[in-house]
Order: structure tokens, then C-alpha cells, then sequence
């Protein structure tokens, strides 16, 4: 089978485009507006950027009538947004956070979590989530689609503060992924969960390289 998406209708019966590009992180994502509205929504394009300094990036497709995404404005305008680490636990609540609700009305007032907020700046974060980013808005790169819905707003920002709960570190100090279980976005209605994990070195890489891939202090 071969398609050409820009030309050719879709062949299968559900479009295998995302359905390929798995598993994706959850960016988890809170934010508040000017005037002190709360907003919580998961984001499935969400990718670090560099570790020098650290940086991140969402991307966020308009609604079908040009809108933008609160969680973009929210960045823009007040500077600051929230990556909370999406879990099984969480699992719920996550979906619950993706509802389309009106302006005036917060997500969070859905959830059953535990609001804290941020130090930089008053961002609620999920209490629950074991590791939550400070993200500091940098720019935004506006691209095109074919349409509306299509048209996306590429945010990136740098990571100022970065909270670990450290009930989910191993003995070695690093990140315990297998006790944290985070969440990942599939294709159609689908997540998978990390359960397992297995290790590889580069052959051949030097110490210093293995130190970069490894991420030691």
C-alpha cells in the first residue's frame, strides 16, 4: 500500500498519519489568562527541545472557526505555562481535562486532584503529578494548513523550574519511569502506559558521549 496525502483520499477506513507517529508524550498543560482564569488541557504534540538550557515546545491545532487554543493565549500573554506528567493514576483526570468547555468556564473545577500553584509565576499545577515543568514562554511559530482546523501554533519555551517528587526516584537518583507509569498518546482513541523498559549503549561512543546520552550531572 502506498498513499499520497495531499493528493489522494485516504484508503483505510481511519487515517494511519498519527496512528504511526507513536507513542507521543502527553503535554499536560496549565495555564492561566490576564485575569486569573485557570485552564488545564492535554496536549499530544509535545517534545523537549534541547537540554542547554532546557526547552520544550507544544504545538496546538485551531478550532474549526480560527480560534486559538487558551493555552496558547494564556502563554502569550501572561508568560508562563505548566507541564504536569501525565500517569495511569492520572489517567482520568487527564481525559476529563481534554473536554471542550466555554471561556468562562475552568477545567479544573472536573478534575479530583490537588491544586497547587507554581513559583514564577501563579500557574495551578496537578499536586498528584510527580514531575512538573515552569515553562517561561519564548516565541511562537504560526503555520499554515489547509484549513482552519489545520493551522497550528508552534509554542516554545524555556524550563526555569522543574519539581520532582522524590517518592518516584530509584536508588541510583534517577527518574523511577517504572513506578511513575506515565501515559502516552496512540492513534484513533488509544494510550499505552510504560510497564517496561530495557537498556542500550551506543558502540563505540566515548565516555563523554555516554555521559550525554545517559544525562550525568
Amino acid at each position: 500500500m502506498k498513499w499520497h496525502p495531499k493528493t489522494e483520499p485516504n484508503p483505510l477506513p481511519y487515517s494511519p498519519f498519527k496512528s504511526s507517529t507513536v507513542p507521543r508524550p502527553i503535554g499536560w498543560l496549565s495555564s492561566v489568562d490576564p485575569e486569573g482564569r485557570e485552564n488545564i488541557a492535554p496536549y499530544s504534540q509535545w517534545q523537549n527541545l534541547t537540554f542547554d538550557p532546557p526547552m520544550v515546545m507544544f504545538s496546538a491545532n485551531q478550532y474549526p472557526d480560527g480560534r486559538r487554543k487558551d493555552t496558547v493565549l494564556n502563554a502569550e500573554q501572561t508568560g508562563w505555562f505548566v507541564w504536569n506528567m501525565a500517569t495511569y493514576d492520572l489517567r482520568e483526570e487527564v481525559n476529563k481535562s481534554a473536554m471542550a468547555l466555554p471561556h468562562e468556564e475552568s477545567e479544573w473545577d472536573h478534575l479530583e486532584v490537588t491544586k497547587i500553584y507554581a513559583d514564577n509565576y501563579p500557574v495551578p499545577m496537578i499536586a498528584e503529578s510527580p514531575i512538573k515543568f515552569e515553562c517561561r514562554y519564548k516565541t511562537t511559530l504560526r503555520i499554515p494548513g489547509n484549513t482552519p482546523v489545520g493551522t497550528i501554533d508552534l509554542v516554545v519555551a524555556d524550563v526555569e523550574t522543574i519539581h520532582i517528587n522524590e517518592d518516584f526516584l530509584d536508588a541510583d537518583g534517577k527518574i523511577g519511569v517504572l513506578k511513575i507509569r506515565p501515559i502516552a498518546r496512540m492513534g484513533y482513541f488509544d494510550y499505552t502506559v510504560v510497564t517496561e523498559k530495557f537498556e542500550m549503549r551506543v558502540p563505540g561512543s566515548d565516555s563523554a558521549a555516554q555521559a550525554g546520552l545517559e544525562g550525568s550531572a
